[in-house]
Order: C-alpha cells, then structure tokens, then sequence
C-alpha cells in the first residue's frame, strides 16, 4: 500500500471547502474536482458567509461547465419544526443545481431518501461513522458516500474499503481537526450558552488555556501544554499515494470558515499532488520546497497525519498555541530603537521602550507585503507583528518597523503571504475561473455545411456541434488548416478551451472568417447546453415532488415511568437497585473489571453500555456484550447494526442525537427498541418527539453530561505518560480541567487510552419530573458514571421521591445547589 496505481490517481476527488462566493471561486480556478458549501441556516459553518440562491445558481453553472461537482453541507442535527424547510432547502440547492447533499441527520437523510431518491446523499463525518459495519449500514440505507471518522488509520481506511467496496469513501486530507470524535461534542453547548458543534454554532472552547487539576487543587500540567485539547492542522501531502492505495475515493480539505487565498493556495499544492501522482512524475527538490513554503504559509497550527499514521500521541497536539503559526523564517539579529522626537513618543518610549527598526536574519525569503509574527521564545504570549516592505532572500536580512524594543530570541514567522493573496486575487479576477479543455472537430468540404463538433477532453460521450454556411471553392485564397485552428480556437469569454483539433478540409476552400466565428460560438453554446441540460431536467423533476415530511401516526402509548440508573461497579449498581432504580447500566469496561460476563451481567440484571466510539480493534470486546433477546444500550451506528442483526433489544444511547420524529422512526425501523435523548434537547422539543414516539424515550434526569470523547488522553498535558494505561497512576485519580470560566471539568481516561471530558455542573432535572412525564418521557436515568456508591443511592433516592412526588401531584423538592438544568429551558441555536 505504497504506491498508487496513476489511474486510481485520476480518479480520486480533489474536495475543496467554499464559505461563500470568493472562496468557490478560488476553489474552481485552483483545481478542485468538487466543492462544498453551506446554503441557509442547516449547516456546521453557519457563520460562514455562505450563499444565496442567485450567487449558489451561478457558482453551480461555472463548477458545471468547468467539470467540478458541487455538495451542500446540510450537517446538523434538525429539530422537528424544522424538517419541512430543511427538505425544501435540499430541493431548492437541488433545483439550483447542487450535485449531493452531505447530511448529519438520519431524519433528513431518511426524508430525502424518501422524498426525492434521485438526489445523491453524503453521510457527514458528523454521523460518527468509523468502521465497516456502520459504514456498511449507510451503503445498505441508500447513501453514496460516507465521510469517515478524523481519527481513522489508513490501514482501517483500506479495510473498511476492502469491506465495502460498492461506496465511496471521503477522507479528511489537510485541516483543523475537531479535538473529539465529530457528532459526539457537547463541550460547546454547555460552556458557552446553547452554541451548539451539532447546530452548526461551534464556539471552539477546545482551542482555549485548561489546567490540569489534581485532588489538592495543584495544577499538574507541563510547562508549555496550557492547551491541552487543541490539536495540530491535518497535512497529508506526504501520504497521498497511501490514501489512493487504501481506497479514498475523496480527499477533503477542511476550510470553509477561510479566506480565499487559503482555499486557492492549498486546493492548488493538492492539486499539483495529484497530478504529479496521476501521470507518475515526481516534482524536484526546488518543487517540492515550493509547495511545502506555501503550505505552511498558510494558516495553520502545525502540522500532524499522526491519526493517518495510527498514533493519537503528543505529535498531534498544539499545546502551546492555538492560533496561526505560519511558517517560521528566521530570528531577530538586531533592534535598532529610534530617538523619540515628540513628547507623545517619549511618553510611550518610558513606558514601553521606544520604537525602532528591527533586523531580521532569514533562513527563508520573504516577500514584500508579508505579515510577520516576532514571538519571544523566553516569553512566548508576548509577541508583535511587523509588514514586511521589502523582500528579504534566504541567508539574507531584512528590515521591519516595530513600535517597541524585541530581543534577539525572538523567532520571526510569515504568519500572511502577500504572494498567496496576489495569487488568489489575479484568480478571481478571471472572468472565468477554470476553463474545461475540449477537442475541436472541423469539417470543411466545398458544397457541405462548414461544422464544428466540441467534445470534452475529460468526457468525450459529452459533445455538440453546430454548423453554418455552404462551403465554397476560394475565390481568392485558400483557407489552410493553420487558419481553421486559430480561428476556431478563438474562444475568449466562452467557459472553453481548444486541447486538440481535428480538421477535414478540401483543398482550395474558401470562407470568411466572421461566417467561422459564428459557427464556433453556437458550438460552444451547444456544448453548453449539453453539459448544463442534465441539472435543468432534474430541477424540472423536483419541481413537480410535493414535500410532505414524517409524521408519526396516533399517538404513543402511555407508557409507566421507569426509574434508571447507570453505576460505576456492582456494588454502586447494588446501591441503586436499593435506593429505588429499576433498570440497572454499566459500561462494558466496568462489567469487564468486576469479572462478569455478558451471561452474569443478564442474570444480574444489568444491561451493559457500549461505547461511543466502535472501531475495528473495539469490535471484539464491544460485541461480546451483544445477545440475542437482551438490551443493551448502543452508541454508534456500527453497533445498531451489529445489535439489530444479532437479535439483541438495542438502546439508543443520548450520543445518537435524536431531534425528529423521522429519525426516531428511521432508527426504529433499524432495530432501536428505546431512545435516550440528547442533553441538548428543550422541554418543547422532546414533547413534540415523544407525541408520537414508537419507542420509550428516556432522559438523564441527574448527572455530569459527557461533553466530549477523544482518541487522545487529554491526562498526556502532564507530560508523565507511561505508555500503558493500565499501569497509568494518573488515569486512577479524580482529575478536572481549570478553564477561563473558572469551570472544573472532570476529566476520564478509560484502559484503552480515551479520554472523555465531563460537564463542569450537574444536571438536575428532578424539579421537572411532572412536566417530564406529562411531555411523555417514561425513562428517568441518575447517571453515576461519576459518583460511588453512597452518593449514587443518594441521588437514585433522590430521584425516587421527585417521581413519586410527581405521580401524587406534589411538586419535587428544588434543584440542587450547584446543578443546573443545562438546555431544557433554552435548547440549543
């Protein structure tokens, strides 16, 4: 799996990102086989400049004409009330000429599926799919494509395409990369008032300062690692004829919140990639320094492909700065302070150390107009920028203007290259971005009509013609074939390019050239028409769809309130069985700790919960808990499936957002015999849900919300890892991340070497058990992940009397001290 085959080379998809009308254009004109782009308010970059329908229609025709396809990102979890216009914006991006939909939602994916089956749907990354058999559930479902999950090796990217051989595979190939596993983070909503990551309103608290806390209240973090869940940018350029070999049908590139300098200059390093690979060239050392210098100059925060490579180590992590490092060029050599002339300048002078002149030595170029970075290593949150106004050469100096005194440790980065922004603007500057080369057939046979046949280079079956007048005999001089080929290759403003002719011609033709010119211009309109009819015909078919979303029919059954507890070990779940929980929850790790099996832990009673994450290596020990006629409470797609088809009675877990009656009734359909509903839903929310719901709906009514799971162990910060977590001293110890906020948040390291983080408040929701039961919630958890086994009977009892004070009319005592009710009341946006 070294080399790729130039063909498969061809063929993969170069998927560049496009948050509004500049940045899709310098995704077309740098090379780009597809782009992805938000339409409306259904997407997970909606601050995003993105689209409106004429500037959407009209990116569309340029991608059409030019060869490059075109996907709406409609990734976010969508709430009931919502389900008719989300289908609408599907169809109307459809009708306007987008090519697929990438959609998080199993509702909204069951509905288009449904609804309107000719249109081609991308299961996201959002949807947590990372193993052939979730992956195999999604070809089986009706989807094209999956996105596969960020953290996944090439070799399980190869084996799930061995697997699933009849869908395509898109791969995450350069970008930011999300700190938990894609459509699991809750870590926004909670920290920053309903900003939801699966409502497309990421606010990005994992990019900000944490400090590890032990049980004395002592930071133990690692000088240098304040960030400890802020991860480098994915770069693997070094990697792609890997990818190919493995089977990715499409390499990603993450960006739609960039610029368009940013989009233009990394879909174009990509791009030369791919071609190099495809016609079997290798580009020179001076080539290769080139597309790495315009990478890295870039936004970016380092560069990793340590998930590609297998690893979720230290190398993968930007722990001591989570903004634009850019590409590092040189250091301070001098500081030359200028003599303060004003009182205003002596004044900032005394206070700062007085402006100056600093001398740059460069290990690489730089360019004039540059913005560079001078950070003090001694002092790296002090720093300063400087434009460059002059270019500086490798081995050289140059000057910059600062306003206050920098000494020689500081390091100096171009953290903005004038060269890429002049590069991007020349390009949209183009009337047209990227013209599609076509072969040029021209028939000149005195007496016959004078024609000329376009087809393109990419797609011969794709071709028109047109044809003119009557050719004659010249009356003066012939026209030659020379004549034909610059005349007809005229195709200025036209979206085409001449790439190679073909020309019958009789001896002694004669034409006036005006005549040509006509006949290639209806040419290049018919070949037009040709290439855009297609969409035009499919938007007339949508047209006539009548868009009726799911409605659940009747009413669900008036099911007895249960109350539920999830234990940490035997003995808590003991304690709880006690206190009043009639439905018993440990996670498999635990059951596995306490010497159970899954036999002992059905005699006891005790369902066992599966993980949020279920990749090949995790299939053996997750499925063992898996019987045929038993529950169990699943948390991923892969173990639905696995559940489904083994006979089990499968639980959906809260990580399996459910938000719409369709997606309830899709999962249904697929084996889900309950639902525990996310912690971001509101009280309105679940009500409209539960109306109508199939299955009984549960909701943690007591405990810390998981807000996030990583591949990475979030304890490395303390820079004390012993490589095996079983012997780990700290993965056994209460731990919390310090954030700005002055939140604690629990943090857990499970055996296998993942991290989840928890929510810095208990939820307490026992005041709304009346209104909880009214809505039609009949499952009541005390989540005790967190808690032993006294203070889990205490709150299980807890609960027991909110409900029985429910259930008599009495209102429940109030909420906790400290607790809070997290989205109940607010939802998310």
């Amino acid at each position: 799996m070294t080399d790729a085959d130039p063909a498969a080379a061809r063929r993969v998809e170069l998927l560049s990102p496009a948050g509004g009308p500049e940045p899709f254009a310098a995704a077309l004109a740098a090379g780009a086989d597809a782009i992805y782009c938000g339409m409306g308010s259904f997407n997970a970059r909606r601050k995003a400049a993105n689209f409106d329908d004429e500037s959407f229609a009209a990116a569309c025709r340029a991608s059409h004409l030019a060869g490059t396809r075109v996907y709406v990102t409609v990734n976010i979890v969508i709430k009931d009330a919502e389900m008719r216009d989300a289908l609408e914006l599907v169809r109307r991006c459809a009708m306007l000429g987008a090519d697929a939909f990438i959609i998080q939602d199993w509702g909204l994916f069951a509905e288009v599926r449904r609804l309107m089956p000719s249109i081609e749907t991308h299961i996201s990354t959002q949807a947590n799919i990372h193993d052939a058999r979730g992956t195999a559930f999604c070809a089986a479902a009706g989807a094209d494509r999956v996105t596969l999950s960020r953290e996944l090796s090439i070799a399980e990217i190869a084996a799930i395409h061995d697997a699933c051989p009849g869908i395509d595979l898109e791969v995450f190939a350069h970008g930011s990369i999300c700190f938990s596993y894609s459509g699991v983070c809750l870590l926004s909503s909670f920290c920053q008032a309903g900003r939801s990551a699966n409502r497309g309103m990421c606010a990005q608290p994992c990019r900000l300062p944490y400090e590890l806390i032990d049980e004395d209240g002592r930071n133990i973090s690692a000088p240098g690692r304040g960030r400890p869940l802020c991860p480098r940018d994915t770069n693997t350029t070094d990697l792609l004829p890997q990818l190919i070999a493995a089977g990715a049908a499409a390499l990603k590139l993450e960006g739609r919140m960039k610029a368009a300098d940013y989009v233009y200059a990394v879909t174009d390093v990509y791009r030369r990639d791919l071609d190099d690979l495809a016609h079997g060239s290798e580009p020179d050392a001076t080539e290769r320094t080139r597309r790495a210098r315009q990478l890295k100059r870039c936004f970016n925060r380092d560069f990793t492909h340590a998930y590609q490579d297998g690893r979720s180590d230290d190398d993968m992590m930007s722990y001591e700065r989570s903004n634009n490092r850019g590409q590092l060029v040189g250091r301070v050599a001098e500081f030359i302070p200028t003599e303060p002339v004003t009182k205003g300048e002596r004044l900032r002078a005394a206070i700062k150390g007085p402006a100056g002149t600093a001398v740059l030595a460069l290990d690489e170029p730089v360019g004039k107009g540059d913005l560079l970075e001078l950070r003090d290593d001694e002092s790296p949150d002090t720093f300063l920028t400087a434009l460059a106004r002059t270019d500086g050469v490798a081995g050289g100096t140059v000057s910059v203007e600062v306003p206050r005194p920098v000494a020689t440790s500081c390091r100096v980065r171009v953290i903005r290259s004038q060269e890429a922004i002049d590069i991007a603007d020349a390009a949209l500057k183009r009337a047209v971005p990227r013209k599609r080369a076509v072969d040029v057939r021209v028939t000149a046979r005195i007496g016959e009509p004078f024609r000329v046949e376009l087809s393109c280079a990419d797609d011969p079956a794709v071709r028109a013609a047109a044809t003119g007048f009557t050719v004659e005999a010249a009356r003066t001089r012939p026209v030659t074939a020379d004549d034909l080929i610059e005349h007809v290759g005229r195709m200025g403003s036209t979206p085409f390019t001449p790439a190679a002719f073909d020309i019958e011609l009789d001896e002694g033709c004669g034409m006036g050239f005006s005549a040509v010119h006509r006949v290639r211009a209806e040419a290049c309109a018919a070949l037009e028409e040709a290439l855009l009819g297609p969409w035009r015909r499919h938007a007339d078919e949508l047209a006539r769809i009548e868009i009726a979303p799911y409605a659940a029919e009747g009413t669900a059954p008036v099911r007895e309130p249960e109350l539920c507890a999830v234990a940490a070990s035997p003995e808590a779940a003991e304690a709880a069985r006690e206190a009043g929980a009639t439905r018993i929850y440990l996670s498999s790790d635990a059951l596995v700790e306490a010497g159970l099996d899954a036999e002992a832990a059905r005699e006891r009673g005790y369902t066992p919960v599966l993980d949020e994450v279920c990749r090949a290596r995790d299939r053996e020990r997750l499925d063992a808990w898996v019987t045929p006629g038993a529950p169990v409470a699943v948390g991923n797609i892969s173990e639905l499936a696995y559940a489904r088809g083994l006979g089990a009675v499968p639980e959906l877990r809260s990580c399996i957002p459910v938000h719409n009656a369709a997606c309830l009734a899709f999962l249904h359909e697929h084996g889900a015999a309950a639902a525990w509903l996310s912690p971001e839903i509101s009280l309105d929310e679940l009500a409209a849900l539960a109306a109508g719901a199939p299955v009984p709906l549960g909701l943690m009514i007591y405990g810390r919300p998981r807000v996030m799971t990583s591949e990475h162990c979030i304890l490395k910060v303390a820079d004390a890892c012993v490589d095996d977590c079983a012997r780990c001293a700290l993965r056994r110890r209460e731990l919390v991340l310090h954030n700005i906020d002055d939140k604690l948040l629990p943090v857990r390291t499970d055996i296998h070497g993942r991290s989840r983080l928890y929510e810095a408040y208990p939820l307490d929701l026992t005041p709304q058990m009346p209104q909880l039961i009214e809505a039609g919630i009949s499952r009541f958890l005390v989540d005790g992940t967190l808690l032993d086994a006294h203070d889990l009977a205490s709150q299980v009892a807890r609960a027991r009397r909110a409900l029985e004070a429910a259930r008599e009319g009495r209102r429940p005592a109030p909420r906790q001290k400290g607790c809070s009710s997290g989205c109940l009341f607010v939802g998310v946006d």
